[in-house]
């Protein structure tokens, strides 16, 4: 390697490569504020505009673009012709290029105004990635700083080898794929068409997918959600983990309240608000204490000291937070094997679902609709529901929005206490939550309802189901599914109706003397 060229703006490192280069006699080319940065490091730099003999102009958005560069970057060395050519333009060959690209993706997550986003998709850097990745034969071309070290020991013994360069040149085009792919979004949701750009680089390998027999690997973009999680003790995470600690995290967000999701199998074992977080947490505890062993737990609030010393007896994967107390962490990094995640949650986006030969798109769902709030319901049947079993209601909404349909979720005073899920009719799903919620509750004791005091660990006898509110997440098909419910004691049932059967439901609701809420919005998730 003779000549490098040198372009970047993430400068992290790259005083330290360049210098590498200066040393082993590699001459450098370099433009901007790249160029600026190592000279004033002292190391000597010949300019862009002095190879083109073109001066950088329109704000820097010509720098590059000359075949004086891009013909040192293509021209295939292999042929004669082309070296031939070389020496009549006066073209000099370049050997490796460091590029990275303008920060995009982290403008527009910035919330910058579009002429801002617009300054910030690069061309240059691209047109010079891909022009070296394409001519790898000849060209090696680094894209992250993450590759630096790599370079220092090609300069060491001589040179990158063409299968080196080959891994390069495709991790190269990968990259630019991913930026066009951000930048192609971004553009398509400014005017209004609906696509969506997908580049699913490998962030990192993980050790297997959903069985052992499964390859796996985490693809991560943008900076927030489950993906970007500063991971602060406990093992590596896997396939299963990353997919139940995004629901937990979805589950508890849905909640304004200190809210804790306890899931298991991407459904919940209980998810609570309370006082305080470690209220919330023993809440969300004693409503399945035996599916939570070996769950996953997301707070919507940092996890305290108290939080942390119930959660520390329970074997546990996963636990997540926006932040941890420092004292807690030193509890929760005893468990050597417990996942501790920092997360910031990501709200926004859509889903998307891979099925044979395509892919489905829809909105994420969100408890944000007029119909998610009781002054957006309507009374359908019953007396008028008071404001405590108001508040449960609107507690179990929100709640239901987590578990997979058929889901049926009973609540008490701010608690699951009953959930059933993923059953394939409503009437499956309200005969497993009541009776979830009469034999696998744990008792709490009184000062953890108030101040988050020492939990219980011994199973309840009290039949939970008496005195609960439901939620069901799409509208009952028969009223048998109620019967059931109203046959347990239930007080109280939110659902979005819209059933051609309402009215035997209604008439069902209004025999029992249950109140029952119509929101018109459905939470249904296969």
């Amino acid at each position: 390697m003779t000549r490098a060229l040198i372009s970047v703006y993430d400068k992290s490192g790259i005083v330290d490569l360049a210098r590498v280069f200066a040393d082993a006699g590699i001459d450098i080319v370099s433009s901007g504020g790249t160029a600026t940065a190592l000279q004033e490091a002292g190391i000597a730099v010949t300019g862009v505009e002095d190879v083109t003999g073109f001066p950088e102009c329109f704000d820097g958005r010509v720098k590059t673009l000359h075949p004086l560069i891009h013909g040192g970057l293509l021209a295939d060395r292999r042929k004669p012709q082309h070296v031939e050519q070389m020496s009549e333009l006066g073209v000099t060959p370049i050997d490796i290029v460091i590029v990275n690209l303008y920060p995009f993706e982290q403008t527009r997550a910035s919330g910058a105004e579009v002429d801002e986003i617009i300054e910030q998709i690069d061309i240059g850097g691209p047109a010079m990635v891909r022009a070296a990745a394409k001519n790898h034969a000849s060209v090696a071309v680094l894209t992250a700083p993450e590759q630096y070290a790599d370079a220092v020991d090609a300069v060491r013994r001589g040179g990158f080898t063409a299968e080196e360069r080959r891994v390069l040149a495709a991790r190269a085009f990968a990259h630019t794929a991913a930026y066009d792919a951000a930048v192609a979004t971004w553009m398509s949701e400014l005017v209004g068409d609906e696509r969506i750009d997908l580049s699913l680089p490998k962030t990192r390998s993980l050790r297997y997918g959903e069985n052992p027999h499964q390859t796996a690997w985490l693809s991560a973009e943008g900076r927030d959600g489950v993906a970007h999680a500063v991971q602060l003790g406990g093992k590596d995470m896997s396939y299963n983990n990353y997919r139940d600690t995004d629901a937990a995290v979805r589950a508890a967000y849905d909640h304004d309240k200190p809210a804790v999701a306890v899931i298991k199998h991407m459904n919940p074992c209980g998810i609570a608000v309370g006082a305080d977080i470690a209220q919330a947490y023993a809440r969300a505890h004693a409503c399945d204490p035996v599916s939570a062993y070996g769950g996953v737990i997301a707070a919507n609030r940092r996890v305290t000291l108290a939080m942390a010393e119930r959660l520390a007896p329970v074997f546990t994967e996963v636990v997540t937070a926006p932040d941890f107390d420092d004292d807690a962490l030193e509890v929760l990094r005893k468990k050597k094997n417990l996942r501790i995640l920092k997360v910031r949650p990501d709200t926004a986006g859509r889903d998307i679902t891979q099925i044979s030969g395509g892919w489905l798109v829809q909105e994420r769902d969100r408890v944000d609709a007029p119909g998610d709030l009781p002054s957006g319901w309507t009374h359908a049947a019953g007396p008028v529901a008071d404001e405590d079993t108001l508040a449960d209601l609107e507690f179990a909404w929100r709640a239901v929005r987590s578990v997979r349909s058929n889901a049926v979720l009973l609540a008490k005073g701010g608690a699951s206490v009953g959930v059933g899920m993923g059953q394939v009719n409503r009437v499956d799903s309200c005969r497993l939550a009541v009776e979830r919620a009469n034999t696998l509750g744990a008792a709490v004791d009184s000062d953890v309802e108030t101040a988050g005091g020492a939990q219980q660990s011994t199973l309840s006898s009290e039949k939970r189901a008496v005195g609960s509110v439901a939620a069901s997440d799409a509208f009952f098909p028969f009223a048998d599914g109620f019967q059931v419910l109203a046959d347990a004691g239930v007080k109280a049932v939110v659902q979005p109706g819209g059933s051609v059967r309402d009215d035997e439901v209604i008439a069902a609701a209004n025999a029992a003397g249950v109140p029952m809420y119509f929101t018109g919005t459905r939470h249904f998730s296969h």
